[in-house]
């Protein structure tokens, strides 16, 4: 039977992050996994599923030696954050105004975990198991004991890192409390005939709000007849659930009309490569520990995605268990012992819980259908960048915290 300090169950980006970081301080990791991920070739097309990557979680992927693959690879850089309702009110934030060359990059969600699984692979203290599934596990003291499918190993700590429907987190019986909201999300991959590489932006509707993220350029753009497209990029369309029913049940040339028949003039001319949906939840764990185990990632908390956090979010959850893990090392203390994986929960649930309120705030601030408060909203965008103290105080510590710079 195989001994481990930790096993993670899970091999996505949160997954792979943790693995990395806990073998950074010489503990022996294995990684349950039930499937490898696509390898990549720069003739792929881009996937739908992308993340914006903070200054923060660049870091961290520095850190872990990740960081510069994803470059090799493809990825995005934004300087410039847009966000308005009505046109007058329109607010930007820019990277200057923190000191930074950039506020992030849009990459897509595998070639994150890509680049961390090749990292993994270079590890000797790293065991990945794969196509592999945890069936149960039995907490004994300090040994937990994981009955895989096709084996059974032992370890000191296990780490749920198996997203929003974590099985590990029903498993040990850590109940969450969250809700489903009235709207679901539309991913949309286009080109674009405007070169707008360089900004994200978001406008509100009382529907729920439109973005655009830019996308790297890919060899595909240079198919023909598409040579007057100058970029790509992905659209995030929030809607009634019936609506995005509707919206994805057609062809994508009625989509890209209905497009540019709601989408900001700023977007421009699109035409549309590939399309996905999804429902929006809010989950949170009433306990990211139970016994020897911790939940990270999307198995603690996930976010109403309208700001783009969620997976930075996990990505401070890592560097938090690494920063706990290794002060205990350093002081002598036993770094698996109970009161110091307590320590983890007591780093991270308020500053999920902050983020987490923050966007539902944002969200139901938005959607609120009176005038008054549309008004009121407005007029705050407004002073975002008229009132000198709000623009240079408020406006760029929020944008810094959004960036993972400060903490509030």
């Amino acid at each position: 039977m195989k001994n481990f300090d930790c096993v993670i169950v899970g091999g996505g980006m949160v997954g792979a992050a943790s693995a990395l970081s806990l073998a950074q301080l010489g503990l022996k990791v294995a990684v349950v996994e039930v499937s490898h991920p696509k390898p990549f070739s720069p003739e792929q097309a881009l996937d739908l599923r992308v993340s914006a990557i903070s200054i923060a979680s660049q870091h961290l992927l520095e850190q872990l030696e990740a960081w510069q693959q994803i470059l090799n690879w493809r990825s995005c850089p934004y300087e410039r954050l847009g966000v308005w309702e009505q046109e007058n009110a329109y607010t930007e934030f820019n990277a200057i105004d923190i000191d930074q060359p950039h506020l992030g990059h849009i990459v897509e969600n595998r070639l994150l975990q890509l680049s961390l699984w090749e990292q993994i692979a270079l590890q000797k203290n790293i065991t990945l198991f794969c196509p592999e599934q945890l069936k149960s596990l039995t907490q004994t003291g300090e040994i937990v004991t994981c009955e895989l499918t096709q084996q059974t190993i032992t370890t000191k700590v296990v780490i749920a890192a198996d997203g929003a429907n974590s099985q590990l987190r029903n498993m040990v019986g850590i109940g969450i409390t969250g809700w489903d909201y009235s709207q679901s999300a539309m991913l949309i991959n286009v080109k674009t005939k405007l070169p707008q590489q360089d900004i994200t932006w978001q406008q509100f509707h009382k529907t729920g709000p439109v973005a655009f993220l830019p996308l790297p350029n890919t060899k595909s753009n240079d198919e023909p007849g598409e040579s007057d497209f100058a970029g790509n990029g992905s659209l995030v369309w929030y809607h009634k659930k019936e609506e995005i029913k509707r919206l994805s049940a057609l062809s994508n040339e009625q989509l890209t009309k209905e497009i540019h028949q709601y989408f900001p003039d700023k977007l421009g001319t699109v035409n549309v490569l590939s399309k996905g949906s999804f429902p929006l939840t809010r989950r949170h764990a009433n306990s990211y520990k139970k016994g020897r185990v911790l939940l990270l990632g999307d198995a603690a908390h996930t976010i109403n995605p309208m700001a783009g956090q969620g997976v930075n979010l996990g990505f401070k959850d890592v560097k938090a268990l690494q920063t706990i893990i290794a002060t205990a090392i350093s002081k002598g203390e036993q770094w698996d012992d109970e009161h110091v994986l307590a320590r983890y929960e007591k780093m991270r649930r308020h500053d999920n819980l902050l983020m987490m309120t923050g966007m539902d705030a944002l969200y139901n601030s938005f959607s609120h259908p009176s005038s008054a408060v549309k008004s009121l909203r407005n007029l705050s965008l407004q002073a975002l960048n008229k009132v000198p103290f709000i623009n240079s105080v408020v406006k760029n510590k929020a944008l810094a915290y959004a960036c993972g710079l400060k903490v509030l």
